[in-house]
């Protein structure tokens, strides 16, 4: 299968163009600016190459380059805002500052009969996000799209099969953003369309056949969407061989445990193992406020329960996780050292600690590619559809100290916002909705006397992938709902309150 190579020169959208392409049932993967020259020569399921976009000035000292020798193999190119003044600079061009910068929309004035802009209207909506442009073009391109702004926003070679665009196609505000990739890669690069959720399938049940042959894989089983459809991938594989481990840790939410049993147990009959450890986790919590200290405290318990209760399983050579393509990429720094926001749950972890040789399924997917998989293998609605919850579960929605009686008050609260969203027909529209319970108290009246209680926030945003999220509008008379049914049913509780903060500057999770 034919690929497309992105190489990252540090935008913020180098995931949306890993994401676009593969909507357009190309495979694609990302990899830093400075991959080396000959393990692209040496690949050939390289169909094509695309260049990000990114925060530097070409002709800046430190800026990010590529090998030129990239441009001498016929491989075709795409390059995209950075990328495109990447080209040209390095092509024998010339880029400068703009006297005007151009950020936002534009209209882009292009020729007829051009490849990249077939069955597309001039002028047409892109978007901008550059202080730089080109000045003069390198030698053997030619000018076919401009902006008020930007003389020259779209450049070609076709005889080298080089492509460059000032503007950013993969964003949603480039009202023809997919057709201009979709005609670089069928219209250009010739590529098939064959990555589909069957081929995936197909091509990593084999790939796990053939890593595993007779040996047995164990995994570690949270009833949350990516380690189902690696379970039921790895099952699919090898059958009675895979043996799944679920840890109660007393941080997960109302009934979570019986579900995991009913689904995975009683439907797909795979082998389940159910290991009740919440005093063992709630003991190590006890007095811990800082958020990073509870991920790591809680992470280092469950590897000491899982450890213990592998070992009583017997001999298993692999041990398999739902990690996904954004875990990965958020989890390695392309450019150098990068500060730590949160520490994941996946990436690193258990085998550093255990034997275990890793099976990743899904590390090379996006989460809405992991639900189409885990469609395909006929999982429940009620699982495929479940929001992302962390790995560290209620811990981090309880801000300050964990102790029993918070958790049960989350519980209750969660599970009346939850069923409400449901009962308004809102859940399967927001990508992750949950309660956070404050370590604020406040005054209330309920019955005419004074309390001192408790406050809750709710958070519901929506996203594709969530690397970005928007806070979702929940109507005021079904937040009105929800607020009147946790005051009244959930002792403790004397005050809602609504998130109203994008990511980013916010992340999606308080802690």
């Amino acid at each position: 299968m034919k690929k497309v190579l992105i190489l990252d020169f540090g935008s913020q959208y180098t995931q949306l163009i890993a994401r676009k392409v593969r909507e357009l049932s190309v495979y694609s993967e990302i990899q830093p600016y400075n991959y080396p020259i000959q393990n692209i020569v040496e690949d050939d399921t390289i169909g094509a190459i695309i260049l990000s976009g990114g925060p530097s000035s070409v002709y800046a000292q430190d800026a990010p380059h590529c090998d030129p020798e990239l441009f001498t193999h016929g491989i075709p190119i795409l390059g995209i805002c950075y990328g495109l003044q990447h080209i040209a600079y390095s092509l024998g061009g010339e880029v400068d500052p703009a006297a005007q910068r151009e950020y936002g929309q534009a209209n882009l004035i292009f020729k007829k009969g051009e490849p990249l802009f077939q069955n597309i209207k001039s002028p047409t909506t892109v978007w901008m996000s550059h202080g730089d442009h080109l000045t003069k073009l390198p030698p053997g391109f030619r000018s076919v799209g401009k902006t008020k702004n930007s003389p020259i926003a779209a450049i070609v070679n076709p005889a080298k099969k080089i492509y460059g665009l000032q503007f950013h196609p993969e964003v949603y505000h480039t009202i023809k953003g997919n057709k201009i990739l979709s005609n670089f890669l069928y219209r250009i690069c010739d590529f098939k369309g064959d990555w589909t959720a069957e081929s995936f399938i197909d091509s990593s049940v084999k790939n796990i056949r053939e890593l595993v042959g007779d040996e047995k894989v164990l995994l570690g089983l949270s009833g949350g969407v990516d380690s189902s459809v690696a379970a039921l991938l790895i099952h699919k594989a090898i059958g009675d061989r895979l043996t799944c481990m679920f840890i109660d840790t007393g941080l997960l939410r109302n009934k979570e445990k019986e579900e995991v049993e009913q689904v995975f147990g009683e439907h797909f009959r795979i082998n389940l193992i159910l290991i009740t450890a919440g005093d063992r986790f709630l003991s190590k919590l006890s007095g811990v406020i800082e958020p990073e200290e509870k991920r790591k405290i809680i992470g280092n318990a469950f590897i000491e329960v899982f450890e213990q209760e592998s070992e009583k399983l017997g001999n298993f050579k692999y041990l398999g996780q739902g990690t996904l393509y954004p875990d990965v990429i958020e989890s390695v720094s392309f450019k150098g050292p990068s500060a730590t926001i949160k520490s994941h749950h996946n990436v690193g972890g258990l085998p550093e600690r255990m034997n275990f040789e890793l099976i990743e399924p899904l590390r090379e997917l996006f989460k809405d590619e992991v639900r189409a998989v885990g469609k395909q293998l006929e999982l429940p609605e009620a699982v495929l559809g479940r929001h992302p919850f962390p790995g560290p579960g209620l811990a981090v929605r309880i801000i300050g100290e964990i102790t029993d009686q918070r958790l049960e008050m989350l519980r209750q609260a969660d599970t009346i916002y939850i069923s409400e969203l449901r009962n308004a027909n809102f859940y399967d529209k927001i990508w992750q909705a949950f309660a956070v319970l404050l370590p604020v108290q406040s005054v209330g009246v309920m019955g005419d006397e004074r309390t001192y209680e408790n406050v809750l926030a709710l958070r519901a945003v929506t996203s594709t992938d969530g690397m970005t999220a928007d806070w979702f509008e929940i109507p005021r008379d079904v937040l009105a709902k929800i607020s009147n049914r946790i005051i009244n049913e959930v002792k403790g509780i004397n005050r809602v309150v609504y998130d109203v903060s994008s990511k980013p500057p916010a992340t999606i999770e308080w802690e």
